[in-house]
């Protein structure tokens, strides 16, 4: 089949540097454009629907994989990258991010390159008092992001943004464009949380808005170890986090402060206004110390931009820009699920251990509220009642550096020594946070293989892995859809007699 050569398509060999300006674009993890990864023979950048049911036509006859990259957040690269199969194509989905909300609906139909921020920005321009339950960061992908379950600031009094879907459309390994009536109930239960790059190609979402008030508030106490003698606010934090009231989210941040100490930031969000805000945490947990001077009401939307890490004032048009307030870099991460609190002695050991490298984050993220109210089976995310917190471990350096082994290596230290004080059989993951750590890919027979998606599908689905396996099963029998930590189809065991 033939493509047009225009500006939807691009390749290696037309012209190097446009093609490498188009991966590097969306690209958000730089330890996946470094010359010896591998990189697609070409790009297609559909500017229609038709365009991705033609890419994936093409893809088949000509057999070469494609994998499917909406915001490029994917923290293994795999929207980009593939280390399985060469060769490979791209579809960049950036274009397709078309946004129509119905206020009167209290929905909104959102195409996939969309980014968050960008959608958030279209709501509140039709309504200062509805938003969306999603991501924290403003240029995540919103195809991708809900793939996964996708979690922020209201999660804990609407939950997770795979919660809120009400449709999708999207094109399956047939070419074929179809909708939940079309898809049936078991698929489209699968897209909203099984991961992404298993089932099909996501080119919209409807979603359920959500109310907010016209005045929210948000605040960031920050603490140093000193001024946290004995781990007092921490431990506290462990005990009412997901215990607070719905309307009040309360993440911790951790930070190296040079070598020399460690930084706990409580950054919150409270859907109200600061008197409300100071009467729930003096009767809560006053042993943060938060004064008025500390909360700044604001709009929901101007939330979101604070809380994305842009710096104070900056215009909510911003969002518009697929601009993030960080600088990219090259990144490793993990995640964890944590059931009970972490006592001051392994506390201690993490601080320690948070010490011996100055380039590493930690967010622990409350749940609770309406997290814990919802059946771990409704949707495939299945990390629901009895979670206090989700840990996000992940280390950074820049390209100029020459010791990435270093870094990977305290991060894989680190979820080693937090193993005692997390979730466990199976330890739980965030499909989100990819880490193809976990029951390590290769190419071999099909029943090994299983074998070991089996592990990283216990990490991230539990016991909803064996019906995502059955849906991949039915609708890409030939596993079309495919990358190093994708749904997996049913083997063909053989038996000798």
């Amino acid at each position: 089949m033939d493509f047009p050569l225009d500006k939807t398509f691009f390749t290696s060999e037309r012209n190097a540097s446009i093609f490498n300006k188009v991966l590097e674009s969306t690209a958000q993890n730089l330890r996946f454009l470094t010359r010896s990864m591998p990189k697609p023979v070409f790009i297609f950048k559909p500017l229609h629907e038709s365009h991705v049911q033609a890419s994936i036509i093409c893809s088949k006859k000509l057999r070469v994989h494609l994998r499917v990259r909406s915001g490029g957040h994917d923290y293994e690269g795999l929207s980009y990258v593939s280390h399985i199969e060469n060769p490979f194509m791209l579809i960049d989905l950036s274009k397709l991010r078309q946004v129509n909300v119905d206020i009167e609906d209290n929905s909104a139909w959102v195409q996939a390159g969309a980014t968050l921020g960008e959608f958030y920005y279209r709501i509140a321009e039709k309504s200062k008092v509805h938003g969306f339950p999603a991501g924290l960061c403003s240029t995540v992908g919103i195809g991708g992001h809900i793939t996964g379950g996708g979690y922020g600031t209201l999660m804990r009094k609407f939950g997770l943004a795979a919660d809120n879907v009400l449709d999708a459309k999207m094109v399956d390994a047939n070419g074929k464009l179809i909708s939940r009536t079309a898809m049936g109930e078991d698929l489209f239960w699968a897209i909203r949380g099984g991961g992404g790059g298993s089932f099909g190609v996501i080119l919209a979402w409807k979603i359920k808005l959500v109310p907010v008030p016209q005045t929210v508030t948000v605040f960031t106490v920050t603490k140093t170890l000193e001024q946290d003698s004995g781990n007092k606010i921490l431990s506290k934090w462990q005990l009412v986090a997901d215990k607070l009231v719905e309307e009040l989210f309360i993440r911790a941040i951790f930070n190296t402060a040079g070598n020399k100490t460690v930084t706990t930031s409580y950054n919150a969000l409270f859907l109200g206004n600061k008197g409300m805000l100071m009467n729930v945490m003096k009767e809560s947990f006053p042993e943060l110390g938060l004064t008025r001077k500390d909360c700044v009401e604001m709009s929901w939307i101007e939330s979101v931009v604070s809380i994305s890490g842009f710096p104070s004032g900056t215009p909510t048009n911003v969002l518009l820009q697929r601009k993030s307030s960080f600088a990219k870099l090259s990144l490793k991460a993990k995640s964890d699920f944590v059931k009970n609190p972490i006592p001051e002695s392994g506390l201690i050991g993490m601080f320690n251990m948070l010490l011996k490298d100055d380039s590493q984050m930690m967010i622990w993220t409350p749940y609770g509220g309406m997290m814990a109210q919802i059946s771990e089976s409704q949707i495939p995310f299945p990390h629901r009642k009895g979670v206090i917190f989700k840990i996000q471990y992940q280390t950074g350096w820049r390209e100029s550096e020459q010791r990435p082994i270093t870094h990977i290596k305290w991060i894989r230290d680190m979820y080693s020594y937090m193993m005692p004080y997390v979730s466990s059989n199976p330890r739980q993951a965030y499909v989100n946070y990819r880490d193809l750590d976990l029951g390590k890919n290769t190419k071999d027979d099909a029943e090994m293989s299983f074998k070991r998606a089996q592990v990283w599908g216990a990490n991230y689905f539990k016991d909803n892995f064996n019906r995502l396996v059955k849906v991949k099963s039915k609708v890409d029998p030939d596993n079309f859809f495919r990358h190093e930590q994708s749904i997996p189809t049913l083997p063909v065991l053989s038996f000798s007699s």
